[in-house]
């Protein structure tokens, strides 16, 4: 069992953290009440990002003593909004979330997963017709494996999941958000991921 906090209680963060009590972790999950953000990180051995990205690396910046010697995971992406409200531009073009917030938390483990697919694909791999891919980005190997373990838990299998090394290669995952608002406006809103088939 590991002790998990969720930072940001709308769909993503809601669906990670009622799949991550069901595999038997101990889960919290912070709203936007002042404090609780700092207190459920404080206890947490693990703590999942899930705010919106646009606002993500403010959020947490001021969390860095919380963090300190934590494993961070990042499953948002820092975009612009359309005026449909979707995706439009990277906020960090040349970078990426998961970069800025390892530069900024320097003694918390930043691992970069679960954002190349919509929501619910998150916690239910196996809803695809086609096998999905969840990315690892991230500097600590024993970080990554931890967050492989709660990818099981998830439902993933090991042949689903791809190391692509260091938090630089969030750039390439992170840039897959690109794909979302044209998919979306062409298929609706059916669960789909960015897969690697081989």
């Amino acid at each position: 069992m590991t002790t998990i906090a969720v930072l940001g209680n709308g769909r993503v963060g809601g669906n990670l953290a009622t799949a991550l009590t069901r595999a038997g972790h101990q889960v919290t999950v912070a709203d936007r009440t002042p404090g609780a953000a700092g207190d459920a990180a404080r206890t947490a051995e693990v703590v999942i990002n899930a705010t919106p990205g646009a606002g993500s690396l403010d959020r947490l910046a001021a969390l860095r003593a919380e963090l300190q010697g934590k494993i961070l995971v990042d499953v948002s992406n820092a975009t612009t909004d359309g005026p449909d409200g979707l995706p439009a531009d990277l906020l960090y073009p040349g970078s990426s979330l998961a970069e800025q917030l390892q530069e900024a938390l320097p003694e918390t483990r930043v691992v970069k997963t679960l954002n190349t697919m919509l929501f619910p694909v998150m916690t239910a791999p196996d809803i695809l017709a086609q096998p999905p891919t969840a990315f690892l980005s991230g500097e600590d190997p024993q970080a990554k494996q931890t967050v492989r373990e709660l990818l099981t838990d998830l439902g993933w299998r090991t042949e689903w999941i791809a190391d692509l090394g260091g938090i630089q290669t969030a750039r390439a995952t992170e840039a897959a958000i690109l794909f979302v608002p044209h998919v979306i406006r062409s298929s609706g809103f059916t669960p789909f991921a960015i897969s690697i088939a081989r």
